[in-house]
């Protein structure tokens, strides 16, 4: 009895093990028959207009843009395609407009599931996008079927894009700038976005140009959240520029709120263009800047300033100066001390803590205000006795009655506006000078002898 049911359940195991394999034999061959069977007609589907036209609407949708247009599609695999382009404009949120060029993809089939056309790991060759900080508004809704919205899925959903190369712009200033030529990353955050950049060139005049390390941003219906920007000034010397902060974007709040960090930037690319030739120098500061929106007129800050490796040459007045006191060496200034804080609510700028110096020369210390285009202030001004050898004892110390660290002291006060800058410096000189009419006489034949040495090419 024993080996008659074990002699059962072996012929059973059997059985069912040559029953299963059949089952599966005759379901790869049922799946190798539909697939051969609707292989091609996947692929007239996916190459042909209406679904071109479907994709265009929902990747567009997806994208918040009112409409897309895609170059012919292409399958170049079971779930993978591409395409020459995609492009939109006059888009309702973060993205004003996009030109993608060289696009492939990966469709996700179990994103239907979902009620999503989920594209995963898209690929873009090169293009550009144009973004924005946009006012949230309502998107209108195209009509669909009724069975639409039980059988069709919902929206467009971007996994992950990477560009090789693109061109994110915005409007600065009524200007077109952005950052240029760069490895663009961007992965979804619910219904919006993160972009991260990489490489390429920052342009944003007035600003010098710089290059790309790193950049993240992440902007919603609510806010734009600069996580981290870290560029490099275009010099030979290594420097760096770092940002992070935020700044909203609902109708009800538009306030801003962002750090700025510089280590040795070169000062002669964000100087003034008649100052660029004058100045040189490795900026190192700490900027904070808040306000209730962007405007100058609603906005203030602080910041602190070091400029290491000073130099400044080739003024007017310097070389003036350097005439004047019979000091070529003054025609250059060497700055081994310059620094200040600075403090910022529209419309007034306060300069405080103020310092610099040439050692061995002269040293400058105070503070100074500007209110709109008015300006006033004290500096305190040392110098060396060598530099005074121009005036007679009794100008200098009237002029100039305090001795410290080396130095001959007196108070500078400052008036007047930032074209038109005073200083009363100066207009003691002179009445000191009329007291002792010496001075005059010693000024009078330095000039002589400075102007016989140019007439006859003497140095």
């Amino acid at each position: 009895m024993d080996d008659s049911l074990a002699l059962f359940w072996r012929n059973t195991r059997r059985t069912l093990v040559i029953a299963f394999l059949a089952l599966v034999l005759v379901v790869s061959t049922i799946w190798i028959i539909a697939i051969a069977w609707l292989n091609p007609r996947l692929t007239r589907y996916v190459e042909g207009d209406r679904f071109r036209a479907e994709m265009q609407k929902e990747t567009a949708k997806g994208l918040h843009f009112p409409a897309g247009h895609y170059e012919p599609i292409k399958r170049t695999g079971t779930w993978t395609a591409e395409s020459a382009g995609f492009e939109a404009h006059d888009g309702w949120k973060a993205l004003r407009s996009m030109d993608a060029r060289g696009i492939t993809a990966r469709f996700n089939p179990w994103g239907v599931f979902s009620r999503l056309w989920q594209l995963d790991d898209v690929h873009v060759q090169s293009g550009s996008i144009e973004i924005k900080v946009y006012e949230p508004r309502p998107e209108p809704l195209p009509p669909k079927p009724w069975y639409a919205k039980y059988l069709l899925p919902e929206r467009v959903y971007l996994n992950h894009v990477e560009a090789d190369t693109v061109d994110v712009t915005w409007r600065f200033r009524g200007k077109r700038v952005g950052i240029f030529a760069t490895q663009l990353l961007i992965t979804p955050h619910g219904r919006d976005f993160e972009y991260q950049a990489r490489q390429g060139q920052l342009r944003m005049n007035p600003f010098p140009e710089m290059r790309v390390k790193h950049i993240h941003i992440l902007i919603t219906r609510e806010l734009l959240t600069l996580y981290n920007m870290d560029l490099d000034p275009k010099a030979p010397v290594e420097g760096r520029v770092h940002a992070e902060g935020r700044a909203g974007t609902r109708p009800d709040d538009r306030s801003v709120d962002f750090r700025f960090t510089l280590d040795r930037v070169p000062i002669d690319a964000w100087a003034p263009a008649d100052w660029r030739e004058h100045v040189s120098g490795l900026a190192t500061s700490k900027i904070h800047w808040t306000g209730k929106d962007t405007k100058l007129e609603s906005s203030g800050g602080e910041a602190e300033l070091r400029i290491d490796e000073g130099r400044i040459y080739k003024l007017p007045f310097l070389e003036k100066i350097a005439t004047l006191v019979n000091d070529k060496s003054l025609q250059r200034i060497k700055l081994d001390d310059c620094r200040f804080d600075a403090e910022w609510r529209y419309p007034s700028i306060d300069f405080k803590r103020f310092a610099m110096e040439e050692k061995g020369k002269f040293r400058a210390e105070g503070e100074i205000f500007v209110r709109k285009e008015s300006l006033r202030g004290t500096i305190d001004l040392g110098v060396t006795p060598a530099l005074l050898e121009f005036l007679t004892t009794p100008v200098v110390k009237k002029v100039f009655p305090r001795e410290k660290n080396g130095y001959l002291w007196t108070a500078v006060h400052l008036s007047g506006t930032l074209e038109e800058p005073q200083q009363d410096l100066s207009e003691r000189i002179m009445e000191a000078i009329q007291e002792h009419p010496t001075t005059m006489l010693k000024l009078f034949f330095r000039q002589i002898g400075e102007s016989l040495r140019r007439a006859f090419g003497a140095e």
